[in-house]
């Protein structure tokens, strides 16, 4: 198969191999690519799946099937996805494809995304997790975490389906929290029980969430450290955060904010008109 989009990532494919490309990452989910696809005209660079993703949400924000979308780097017009090259051979992904069972972000879950993108640790000083391990609050189920995680992973790989990768991290979760052996259990040291469930729950959670998985772990542990149902802790860090209630039931205070830092490179995208020029 060859054309000229097939001519073009060619060229850059090689042209990235004489010189070492600064841009190592992916701009929409900033890990490491996976499966590095192109857009056709542009030959920005991005994860397939991130992009694939990315042009759903758009199409949801004009609840049309797209011939063609925008690049979100440089607004040049593209009509597919070239992934998979290998010299002269690629597949492509056309925008006009497979749109009508997507799923479309709400509010709620570009909120949870959008966490992701902030500095890691600025509610410790709310919901302490080192006190939740050392006072083994984790022997007591929390009745609300298995919502709080379909949610969480929803946003995070935006796939409405979840239900078997919530299934399979839920069952280790609660295997490295909920021992029947209680007294066995109290003889681990709280640091090692921490460890010994960041290692497991890790594991279980990369192969679906990549280069996110280590928040994943840490926002777990936050979410148990709270205590809270998530209506209430949903309220709590976008009060810190400054940010607009996710949810018509999360009611946020009006007192003064914490300023803090976000580092959201994009995410626009999630939040007006992908296609609207900034």
């Amino acid at each position: 198969m060859e054309d000229d989009a097939a001519i073009g990532v060619s060229d850059r494919v090689s042209s990235d191999s004489k010189s070492e490309d600064s841009s190592c990452c992916c701009p929409i989910c900033l890990g490491p690519f996976l499966q590095l696809s192109y857009l056709d005209k542009c030959f920005h660079k991005f994860c397939f799946n991130c992009i694939l993703r990315w042009t759903k949400v758009a199409a949801g924000k004009h609840r049309s099937v797209p011939y063609s979308v925008k690049c979100p780097l440089c607004k040049t017009e593209n009509f597919s996805i070239v992934y998979e090259v290998e010299g002269s051979c690629f597949q492509r992904h056309y925008l006009n494809k497979d749109f009508e069972d997507s799923f479309i972000l709400s509010r709620a879950h570009r909120y949870r995304l959008q966490c992701y993108y902030t500095d890691q640790g600025f509610l410790d000083d709310i919901f302490n997790i080192s006190q939740y391990w050392r006072s083994r609050k984790y022997s007591q189920p929390n009745s609300w975490l298995e919502s709080w995680m379909r949610r969480e992973i929803q946003a995070l790989i935006q796939e409405e389906d979840v239900d078997i990768i919530v299934h399979h991290i839920i069952g280790v979760v609660k295997a490295a929290l909920y021992t029947r052996r209680e007294q066995k259990s109290l003889e681990i040291a709280p640091e090692k029980k921490q460890e010994e469930f960041k290692m497991s729950v890790s594991e279980a959670a990369r192969r679906f969430l990549a280069a996110r998985t280590d928040r994943f772990v840490y926002e777990i542990q936050l979410f148990l450290a709270s205590g809270m149902n998530i209506e209430a802790y949903d309220a709590v860090y976008v009060q810190r955060l400054g940010w607009s209630s996710p949810g018509i039931n999360t009611e946020v205070s009006h007192s003064p904010l914490v300023d803090r830092t976000t580092a959201i490179p994009y995410l626009y995208i999630f939040d007006g008109d992908p296609d609207e020029n900034e």
